[in-house]
């Protein structure tokens, strides 16, 4: 079953993070993952939205757990740390229909 991580981001450190972007893609794609949807999301409803939301979807949550544990994903997150807020969750994907 696919899995998603979600990510709630607000950078204030655009210098900083920069060099997180370019390191963290081919991570991705290297533990199985893709990016689905990124970008400034608009609030239909609500009090407030992240400045940017990013999310990435996974053949299951082992996989997703393995990019997020690794040696590599912890070199790279040492790039984002005090770069900005960010919330990160990770979703199991439906393995059926809701019923109407």
């Amino acid at each position: 079953m696919s899995a998603y991580l979600i990510i709630q981001a607000t950078v204030h450190d655009w210098e900083k993070f920069t060099v997180y972007t370019q390191i963290v893609p081919p991570l991705i794609k290297k533990f199985g993952g893709e990016y689905i949807a990124m970008g400034a999301p608009e609030l239909i409803e609500g009090e407030s939205a992240p400045k940017s939301l990013v999310i990435s979807q996974w053949p299951n949550t082992q996989a997703a757990h393995a990019f997020w544990d690794s040696a590599e994903y912890a070199a790279a997150k040492k790039h984002r740390e005090g770069a900005g807020q960010f919330n990160i969750m990770l979703i199991d994907g439906m393995t059926q229909t809701p019923l109407e």
